[in-house]
């Protein structure tokens, strides 16, 4: 079987249990929080990971799912600013709207990762297929790539890509990475969703959602 390389494999041994803590943690979110995990995985494109945590936190604080009101004015807080509020803010209230139709298939989890995200890209307004594999990972949804450029960098290092996509991939092209990626988890004996978390801590010195 073949091995991940140096120095991937050094950081994953020394990270493994906290990897794998991790994934634990996002298995055991209630389902009362996945509007609040879906809020985070739109807040985060072009904004910090730790302001969009910040503004969620404020979101679900005064009960934004629950009430309903402008959540403009949280976004553009400068404390945690995120990035394009105005068009954020205007996705979250529409997802609010529709998030209802989704829950009681999330309740379930009892479809496959693949037919439970193009669900989600159905009855979610705007999301992308990273955005939506994302949101699934958080709430504990397993075997869902997470591809963005940083997750490419580390995939064309290791040969399991030719090179970097200069663009967002298509959601077919998007399909034939994860379906390769799946391939070389295999190989060396790693899940995809532990190599997600791996290389985003060598990014950002964190396992974070």
């Amino acid at each position: 079987m073949k091995e991940l390389p140096e120095p991937w494999r050094k950081i994953y041994l020394e990270k493994q249990k906290a990897i794998r803590q991790r994934l634990q943690d996002f298995s055991a979110i209630p389902t009362k929080q996945y509007f609040y995990e879906l809020t985070y995985c739109i807040l985060t494109p072009q904004s910090s990971a730790k302001n969009a945590a910040a503004t969620v936190a404020e979101l679900e604080r005064d009960k934004f799912y629950e009430v309903g009101f402008d959540p403009t004015d949280y976004l553009r807080d400068p404390k945690h600013y995120i990035r394009f509020h105005n068009v954020k803010s205007k996705r979250l209230l529409k997802i609010r709207d529709e998030f209802e139709d989704l829950l009681p298939y999330l309740s379930k989890k009892n479809l496959p990762p693949n037919d439970l995200r193009a669900l989600v890209l159905e009855k979610i307004h705007g999301f992308g297929m990273k955005e939506a594999s994302h949101f699934l990972r958080n709430i504990g949804v397993r075997e869902l790539a997470i591809l963005d450029r940083h997750i490419f960098k580390h995939l064309a290092r290791l040969g399991v890509i030719e090179e970097i996509p200069r663009n967002a991939p298509t959601p077919k092209r998007y399909l034939e990475i994860e379906k390769t990626w799946h391939s070389y988890s295999k190989e060396i004996g790693i899940p995809l969703d532990e190599l997600d978390l791996l290389f985003w801590s060598m990014e950002t010195g964190e396992i974070r959602k």
